[in-house]
């Protein structure tokens, strides 16, 4: 069953208030360096008391996020809702846009985890430098906006491309009118 944008947010923004409860923490892996645990997970199986059970939050089976917590970083990843190929070509655009800018936005990963659309890792570092709030408020207007800014990018194609079209089959029908 399909949750409003209201109810998903307020998921995300309550699950996040707790899971962004993270700490500095050292590597036991990498010595004398603090790593994400969440990122060093994935190549090595062997922190896994260091991470908390992953949680998904879904709005329906196209629309999803997935928030992997760790004991020094969060790992949050939405899945954008596509309903044909052309949200599936803006979505691919949109996330290819934020992969190129990760460093303005600082934690942004360049490459969303597989099966995402946008993935971000929230480390103790960005919680010193930004207010815990303030980033929960970033990433739930981000998933409000982003639908709003797809549709409007959709609409926006399909009406230059009914000009367009227009114009090509007035230049067929008049022949003689053209230039």
């Amino acid at each position: 069953m399909a949750l409003s944008i209201a109810n998903y947010t307020k998921a995300i923004r309550s699950t996040l208030n707790v899971a962004l409860c993270i700490r500095e923490f050292p590597s036991e892996l990498v010595e004398k360096h603090i790593k994400p645990e969440i990122e060093v997970f994935d190549t090595h199986k062997d922190s896994r008391p260091l991470i908390f059970q992953p949680i998904t939050i879904s709005r329906s089976e196209k629309e999803r996020c997935l928030i992997e917590g760790s004991v020094n970083s969060v790992r949050v990843s939405f899945t954008i809702k596509k309903s044909d190929d052309l949200e599936r070509l803006i979505v691919g655009r949109f996330s290819a846009f934020f992969g190129t800018r990760a460093e303005l936005y600082e934690i942004v990963r360049k490459k969303p985890i597989e099966g995402y659309d946008v993935s971000f890792l929230i480390l103790n570092s960005h919680l010193e430098k930004f207010n815990r709030d303030m980033i929960i408020d970033f990433l739930v207007e981000f998933i409000e906006s982003v639908e709003k800014d797809i549709s409007e990018i959709k609409l926006n194609i399909n009406t230059q491309t009914r000009i367009a079209a227009t114009f090509f089959i007035n230049a067929i029908a008049n022949p003689s009118a053209n230039p």
